[in-house]
């Protein structure tokens, strides 16, 4: 072959290389630009808006809007009417989702539109004027990215917390229970067994226990938590010493990967965990107008780190002795009619029982996992049952050591109460249907217990036995 004809041929094979990488180059341009006509819309909506829930609580309004991923946002008012607008970037909000229902809120409307063709605007129509607080939490057990949005009252926070009790006259105070049912709003606790949430078993031991104690003469309840809303652990304790709670009681329904565990529980505060709090309150005592001992308490801010450190190590050890003493009381009243998951009062560093200067119990009334305790959980006969047995640990502990300047205490040194949970004392203007109702059980089955027939009176000072 020529060299001629060689050159040629190389010049050949230079232009079809040349021709078929200008090929390849517009093949991989047009699938750049089709995989980006493609991603373009996942750009824009990265998110969106899977499910919005809301609760209601004393204070405020809590809107959470369930995420798909983690997202940004901001927020901002408008005034003439009040308007709250927030703006989600990235994200979308389909049709399907329903708005939850605003009656009982400060909102009147919520409305949806799309800003810079790639974010959600929400706009909410205020009946009256509100502050706003909004974050982002990350995903848990229970529920993946949430935007939660909290609308508070305009009277601040004053309606989450019942003012302190004011003080009787010195032989009448009643004793003040803090009842606090676990969990709540976008919080709700374990799975129970074939569905269904603790939070709800809580509410409902809380108020049947609440009620059992407001017609105990010389008690006054507080429920901690109302209704159907979350409040943060710490606030709890603090709701109960605002009340100038004599007895701080948390119940809650356990729950373990094990479905086979089982039996009720009572918890008191940990050592290290007094240790702990202890700590924490010396940290922040500057900063701090609490006082140790309730109404007409110590306070510790213009006391040295010494005497500081004693007077709330003192405050601890007091505090710690009476809830273990209570929490075998309530926790053997329990073992009546429950299976004990342990038989002696435990301990741990519970946030909820850190209170210096109140004695505070943690109940886990069983294990709401498991198949058979989770069913009887959830029966309004159980809750109820479980609520008297708790009621008289409680009555157990007070009658037994009733606080200087109680009503309570004047009853007991009058003979006018009976030193059993299970025995009630006639007073005057008593009837046995009303003492029935009190103690929820029937007139017959009292009767019974006590062999009085339609004919026999009752007396004041006669004492009555309670059943079961």
């Amino acid at each position: 072959m020529s060299s001629g004809i060689r050159k040629f041929l190389s010049r050949l094979q230079i232009l079809k290389t040349a021709r078929a990488s200008k090929t390849k180059s517009r093949v991989s341009r047009c699938i750049l630009l089709f995989a980006a006509v493609l991603l373009l819309p996942l750009q824009s909506f990265a998110a969106q808006v899977n499910d919005i829930r809301l609760w209601r609580s004393p204070d405020k309004t809590r809107l959470v809007f369930d995420v798909s991923s983690e997202v940004a946002h901001s927020q901002f008012f408008l005034e003439n009417p009040h308007r709250l607008v927030l703006d989600i970037r990235g994200t979308k909000k389909p049709a399907t989702v329903a708005t939850p229902g605003l009656s009982t809120t400060p909102i009147s409307k919520i409305r949806y539109g799309v800003r810079n063709k790639k974010d959600l605007r929400i706009v909410l129509d205020l009946r009256n004027k509100v502050t706003s607080k909004s974050f982002l939490l990350k995903p848990n057990a229970t529920y993946g990215y949430r935007l939660v949005v909290d609308l508070f009252d305009s009277q601040g926070t004053k309606a989450a917390v019942p003012e302190r009790v004011p003080s009787k006259p010195s032989s009448r105070r009643d004793i003040v229970v803090a009842i606090d049912a676990g969990h709540g709003g976008e919080d709700p606790g374990a799975l129970a067994y074939g569905g269904g949430h603790e939070k709800a078993v809580t509410l409902n031991i809380a108020k049947d226990l609440a009620a059992l104690l407001k017609k105990e003469p010389g008690f006054k309840p507080v429920l901690v938590r109302t209704g159907d809303y979350y409040i943060p652990l710490r606030e709890r304790s603090s709701i109960a010493r605002k009340s100038s709670a004599d007895l701080f009681i948390s119940i809650h329904a356990d729950a373990f990967t094990d479905r086979r565990a089982n039996g009720a529980s009572v918890f008191a505060l940990s050592r290290g965990g007094a240790t702990s709090e202890t700590a924490r309150w010396l940290a922040q005592r500057e900063n701090s107008s609490d006082q140790i001992g309730g109404e007409g308490g110590i306070s510790l801010s213009d006391k040295d780190d010494i005497l500081a450190g004693v007077l709330l190590d003192l405050s601890m050890t007091s505090t710690l002795s009476s809830s273990l003493e209570v929490g075998d009381m309530v926790l053997k009243n329990i073992g009546t009619i429950n299976r004990l998951h342990k038989k002696q009062v435990e301990q741990a560093a519970f946030v909820v029982l850190k209170s210096p200067d109140i004695p505070s119990i943690l109940v886990e009334t069983g294990f709401i996992s498991n198949p058979k305790e989770g069913r009887k959980l959830k029966t309004r006969s159980h809750q109820r049952a479980l609520a008297r047995q708790i009621h008289k640990g409680v009555k157990s502990y007070f009658v037994k050591k009733p606080p200087p300047g109680t009503l309570l205490s004047k009853l007991k040194a009058e003979g006018k109460v009976s030193t059993r949970p299970d025995q009630y004392v006639i007073q005057a203007g008593d009837t046995l249907s009303e003492i029935a109702s009190r103690f929820d059980i029937s007139l017959s089955s009292l009767k019974t217990a006590n062999k009085i027939s339609r004919s026999d009176r009752i007396r004041t000072g006669q004492v009555l036995v309670i059943p079961n």
